[in-house]
Parts: C-alpha cells; sequence; structure tokens
C-alpha cells in the first residue's frame, strides 16, 4: 500500500488531505510542523513500511520551514525530496530565482483542487 506524509500547521487541511488519500487507499501520516516532519523522514527508509511514496508539505510551518526540510533531505536523501509536493499561499509565478518555489519541481498554490493533487501525486508515483 503506498504512504504519505501529510505536513501542515493547520488541522482542517490535514483532514481533507487525510481523507482524499485515505479513499485512494494510501496510508497516512500527519505532522503538524516541520520538526516533526523532519523528524520522521529521517526515521523513513527507501524501502519497506517505512518508505513515503509522497510527501505533502506546506511551506510555512513553525519551527522549521517547508524550504529548510527540501534543503535539508535534498542534501542526504535527493530521492526522498524529489517525491515532496510543497503547498503554498504564496504567488508561485513571482518566486524569487533560487528559492525553493522556483526550483522544486512539485509546487501547488493554495488553494488547490483535488485534480491538480491528484495530477502531482501521479507525477510522483504513478502507480498511485
Amino acid at each position: 500500500m503506498s504512504r504519505v506524509l501529510i505536513v501542515d500547521d493547520e488541522s482542517g487541511i490535514r483532514f481533507a488531505l487525510k481523507r482524499w488519500f485515505e479513499r485512494q487507499r494510501w496510508t497516512v501520516e500527519e505532522a503538524g510542523d516541520g520538526e516533526r516532519a523532519l523528524e520522521m523522514l529521517r526515521a523513513s527508509s527507501e524501502e519497506g513500511d517505512t518508505r513515503f511514496d509522497v510527501i505533502v508539505c506546506d511551506l510555512h510551518l513553525p519551527r522549521v520551514s517547508g524550504e529548510e526540510i527540501v534543503r535539508t533531505i535534498s542534501q542526504d536523501r535527493p530521492a526522498l525530496a524529489a517525491r515532496v509536493i510543497l503547498t503554498t499561499g504564496d504567488a508561485v509565478h513571482d518566486a524569487m530565482p533560487g528559492s525553493v518555489l522556483a526550483e522544486h519541481p512539485h509546487v501547488l498554490q493554495k488553494p488547490f483542487d483535488l485534480i491538480t493533487l491528484r495530477d502531482a501525486v501521479h507525477r510522483i508515483h504513478p502507480g498511485s
């Protein structure tokens, strides 16, 4: 079964995303801040029950930002960083050159619809 980590400090967003993924028959883990998300990602592996197939991560988080998460895991585990979908209320088309919003391949601007989310998930995890 596919496994996702949802990282957002807004419980309502986590709840809505969790319901959507569960309807797609995914196993869902959640983190309400970036520090907890980093702990969970560091404890994960590339195979087996602890693998995250997709990570949906808000850019603006308490303690550790989504940008810091992507930059941190990119150093040691670039394959894991490539499975992150960043979400943000920021204007993505105005992103500063060199910023994670300008360079990361999977960014969704809030509010996004579930079809857009589904398409992003399929680009990362085609079998889902």
